[in-house]
């Protein structure tokens, strides 16, 4: 598991500074979360993530990947990932592809993996948008294959990212949503994870959009696919940007 965590790190944290100097990478950001949960429903109820991101936009496009190093309490270590490479049309053909509150057309994939189980394979297309006062506003169609099933479906995925301020205190709201189709006798299902984080490191007179503290909320119907499972829980959060 650790050396999954090492390579994410390496490429974060060395590549990416290395792959600036030569004006490949555009711009990218790494954090590692500490979350905390309870009442999960399939496996042990309560459990500890250390999550480790990082995104990065390059010359033809951006590349996102996340993965979770999960401890539920009273089990062993387990682990999921994902890594997401999309290519931009407009920086790929050279034209501006932008109309109205559309920012780009890309070509989206994903490689998903968990301990133990085979890959997850996810091509497609996406749009990301310009929504006044977001970050960033991505949707993801795909094509789903999973290499344990038989067949293929279809999966959305929306992610968002709005940083506001109320009075003098800076917060977070950021999340993704994936609505998935039935896939090999597993039912559909659809995962819906908000953050809401307020800027700690500001508070405290440090730099602000480093340290962030607060709830992230995870609703999952059908979870994993399995008809009448759905999983509502509260998580704590600790998030450090570096």
């Amino acid at each position: 598991m650790y050396k999954y965590f090492l390579a994410l790190l390496l490429a974060s944290n060395f590549f990416s500074p290395l792959a600036q100097a030569n004006d490949f990478i555009k711009w990218q950001s790494s954090n590692i979360q500490l979350l905390r949960g309870h009442d999960f429903e399939l496996g042990e109820r309560d459990r500890t993530l250390i999550t480790l991101e990082h995104a990065h936009g390059h010359k033809y496009g951006d590349t996102y990947a996340w993965i979770d190093l999960i401890k539920p309490d009273g089990e062993d270590y387990t682990y999921y990932g994902e890594f997401s490479p999309r290519m931009s049309l407009s920086k790929v053909t050279g034209r501006d592809l932008s109309y109205g509150i559309i920012k780009d057309f890309l070509i989206s994939t994903t490689f998903e993996k968990a301990k133990d189980q085979g890959p997850q394979y996810l091509y497609g297309g996406a749009i990301d948008f310009h929504v006044p006062g977001f970050k960033f506003f991505k949707t993801n169609l795909y094509v789903h294959d999973s290499t344990e099933l038989d067949g293929e479906t279809w999966q959305v995925t929306v992610a968002w990212n709005k940083p506001f301020e109320i009075g003098d205190v800076k917060f977070l709201s950021e999340g993704f949503a994936d609505f998935q189709g039935s896939e090999g006798g597993r039912e559909p299902n659809q995962l819906i994870v908000p953050r809401f984080l307020i800027d700690i490191g500001d508070l405290t007179g440090h730099p602000p959009g480093k340290l962030m503290a607060g709830i992230e909320y995870q609703y999952w119907h059908n979870k994993f696919g399995v008809d009448g499972i759905t999983e509502s829980v509260p998580q704590a959060q600790v998030k450090w940007t570096f």
